[in-house]
Parts: C-alpha cells; sequence; structure tokens
C-alpha cells in the first residue's frame, strides 16, 4: 500500500494550456457558492423541497422524488470529506486520482460524520486504478499505455485515446513529464489475479474502506473485460477460504 506525496497542481496552473481553460470556463464576475450549498440544493431538488432565496419552489424533472443515493466524492480533507460528513452522506475517496490524499480524506470524513436518516454510521468508497491479466507480465504490457494517457491529462491537453502497448513504448516523454505522473503510475494495481487482490486487500485495511470502486483503462475492451472476470474470480474466491476459516 503505497501513499506517494501529495501531488501539487500549481506549476501545471502557471501554464498557457491551462490558463487558456480558465479563461474560457471562469466568467468575469463570477462567483462559486459555497460547496454545503451546491450539495443541500441538490438533496433539496431530490426530495422535492427546495426553495428560492425568496421563498420560489422549484422542481426538478425528472429527478424529484428519485430513489437515487447520493453521494459525495473527494479527493483530501475540503470540503467535500466535510460536508459528505457532516450531511451523513456516503463518501467516495478518490485514490485512482489523488493518491497521495486519501488517508487524510477519509479521516476528515469520518471525524466530520453525523448520523443521518441516510446512513447511522461513515459509509466509505476508496477508488483504485485496476489491470488484471493472467500473469505479472501480460498486465504489465497492457498497463503501459496508462503513463502516457495520464501524462495527456495532468498537462492539460485532453485525454489521447489510451495507446496500444507499442505506440506507448515510442511515445516521447522526458524524465520530468514522468515525474509529473510518477505518483498514478505507482499506485495503479497491476498483476496476476493474486497479485492485485493482495493490493486491493492492503488497500482496504488501511483506509479502511467499506467498499472498493475498481477501474480498468486498456486499448483493447475486451482486456478490460478479462482484467474484471479475472478480479472477480480471485475475489470471491478469497471471500469462499475467508468464511470457510
Amino acid at each position: 500500500m503505497l501513499i506517494p506525496r501529495r501531488y501539487l497542481i500549481g506549476g501545471l496552473l502557471r501554464t498557457p494550456r491551462f490558463r487558456a481553460q480558465l479563461e474560457l470556463l471562469r466568467q468575469p464576475g463570477a462567483s462559486t457558492p459555497a460547496y454545503e450549498r451546491i450539495v443541500d440544493d441538490v438533496l433539496d431538488l431530490l426530495a422535492g423541497s427546495y426553495r428560492s432565496s425568496e421563498g420560489v419552489e422549484v422542481h426538478a424533472v425528472p429527478g424529484e422524488g428519485a430513489g437515487v443515493e447520493p453521494w459525495v466524492l473527494g479527493s483530501s480533507g475540503g470540503d467535500s470529506a466535510v460536508v459528505a460528513g457532516e450531511r451523513g452522506l456516503p463518501f467516495a475517496a478518490n485514490y485512482h486520482v489523488s493518491p497521495g490524499t486519501v488517508l487524510e480524506a477519509v479521516a476528515a470524513y469520518r471525524e466530520a460524520f453525523r448520523p443521518s436518516q441516510r446512513l447511522a454510521a461513515p459509509y466509505v468508497m476508496v477508488s483504485a486504478d485496476v489491470v488484471v491479466a493472467e500473469d505479472d507480465a501480460g498486465a504489465r504490457e497492457l498497463a503501459t499505455g496508462y503513463e502516457p494517457w495520464v501524462h495527456s491529462i495532468r498537462t492539460g491537453a485532453g485525454a489521447i485515446p489510451f495507446p496500444d502497448p507499442a505506440a506507448a513504448a515510442a511515445y516521447p516523454l522526458s524524465d520530468e513529464d514522468r515525474a509529473l505522473v510518477a505518483d498514478r503510475v505507482r499506485t495503479q494495481f497491476v498483476g496476476a489475479p493474486g497479485t492485485v487482490a493482495e493490493r486491493l486487500e492492503a488497500l482496504q485495511r488501511v483506509t479502511g474502506a467499506d467498499e472498493l470502486l475498481v477501474t480498468t483503462i486498456t486499448h483493447r475492451h475486451a482486456d478490460r473485460v478479462v482484467s474484471q472476470a479475472l478480479l472477480a474470480q480471485e475475489w470471491a474466491a478469497r471471500a469462499r477460504t475467508r468464511l470457510a476459516s
């Protein structure tokens, strides 16, 4: 179980591409509502109890009365974790994108938790990027494209199509480029079913996760299907062993 150094985005925010994106996305004079207000508005719209600041009823159609389960996703111990806890909502901690802050996110959520009609106790999901194959070498080959793919996202260029192993091996990455995505690459769960299951069990133990969310990114869809199937079989076999012991 690896908790890398916190990833800092300050350098990226100074790049021309990110500045261009901010210029497009931010309207002059616009202000962002407090995060707790956004969450409360969504909950009120689902419950059919939303009122504007002037007392006007607003109804979401479709959506109002839907039996959906609201979750809050968070990458750190900031607003998202605290708001989820204070409102008694389930919380998804984002290990696969921000592995360096997963523990502080989970801790902040549990500390802030207050029982609600939805939950009597904290409930945590933790995400992980996973690639499984019949053996470790085969899984590593399928995951070759992960490094350039993450790099394309983190630089703000936009996600490239996930490359096949040959194209990924030829992708031009400098040492600086690799350092930019090292935390993501080092915390991807890649290997044979037993290898990955052991690491996922460690992630579950360290974070105290009630549930794991597994994502699998490969060049071929068929490889993703096989990866999920192999992991499911291994996970189920381990569960049966624990029940029998």
